[in-house]
């Protein structure tokens, strides 16, 4: 009977934190950012399983979060919480995020994007799939992205350290822990994958003009969102 209970408990405690997680992540992954400007850019770039950006830059995205998970498990959520720390990442983000969109909006301008997948029947292969070094892989963009947002690692040492504090998360208790982990990138994958599949087979109907109008609107989002990124922690106050 007490090995029963035991099992209730568990799964009980599983599905308290995988839910709590879930709808955490999912709600910031609603919020517009450069990560899901950036997925939305590389869903339609890529010629072939373009609907499954989404899983690639989630990966890169996790691969961090398991990073700074660990580094706040291990006592460093202090560091996160300086200002010259918060400084430094705001400005090398926000450079990050600018060149990314000046070279989108430059490669528009020269006529360097693939364009042949548009209101194609059949014809995605005449393009290559998009792959390469850099932010031209998704799991390294997911990763790279997600790491030049300030405001994302704000929100570990604050939202997301103070969760790991309230489900008594540790390596001691490692269940809670891989739970809450699987929950939060499920949370960030649903949203991400569905964003992916509209992008990758709703936008190929679009003809060339209005394709380049959009990669044009993402880049300038990106780049104002780098120059945001950048100045903001210089404004607010010590």
């Amino acid at each position: 009977m007490n090995m029963v209970q035991e099992v209730v408990d568990f799964i009980s405690a599983f599905w308290l934190i995988f839910s709590f997680s879930f709808l955490v992540a999912l709600t910031g992954a609603l919020s517009p950012g450069p990560l899901l400007t950036y997925t939305i850019i590389k869903s339609v770039k890529t010629a072939k399983r373009g609907y499954l950006v989404g899983l690639w830059v989630i990966t890169g995205h996790a691969i961090l979060e398991i990073g700074i998970i660990i580094f706040l498990l291990l006592g460093f959520s202090f560091l996160l919480k300086n200002m010259i720390v918060v400084r430094t990442i705001g400005i090398a983000g926000g450079l990050i995020l600018v060149y990314f969109g000046v070279s989108i909006i430059r490669d528009v301008y020269r006529g360097n994007v693939p364009t042949g997948f548009l209101n194609s029947r059949g014809e995605q292969n005449q393009v290559p799939e998009a792959v390469g070094k850099g932010l031209e892989n998704p799991i390294i963009g997911g990763f790279i992205v997600s790491m030049s947002n300030p405001y994302w690692w704000v929100w570990w040492a604050t939202i997301g350290f103070a969760f790991l504090i309230q489900f008594d998360i540790s390596f001691e208790r490692w269940p809670n822990l891989v739970t809450f982990f699987l929950g939060h990138e499920a949370g960030d994958l649903a949203w991400y994958l569905f964003v992916s599949f509209l992008a990758f087979f709703g936008m190929r109907h679009l003809n060339k003009r209005v394709y380049y109008g959009v990669l044009v609107c993402c880049a300038v989002f990106m780049i104002l969102f780098g120059i945001s990124l950048g100045i903001s922690p210089f404004l607010k106050g010590k």
